[in-house]
């Protein structure tokens, strides 16, 4: 369903269908990517 959203969202062209090909859903709150330097920001 997430991908039909965004699939939604977006133009429907050549560029359109490359950017669909770098989505990336994961099923959860775990994934195998992290941010390169994470800041905690206090408020």
């Amino acid at each position: 369903m997430i991908k039909e959203a965004v699939w939604g969202m977006l133009p429907k062209n050549n560029i359109a269908r490359k950017m669909m090909t770098r989505v990336k859903v994961f099923a959860g709150p775990e994934h195998t990517h992290a941010a390169q330097k994470p800041v905690e920001i206090k408020l």
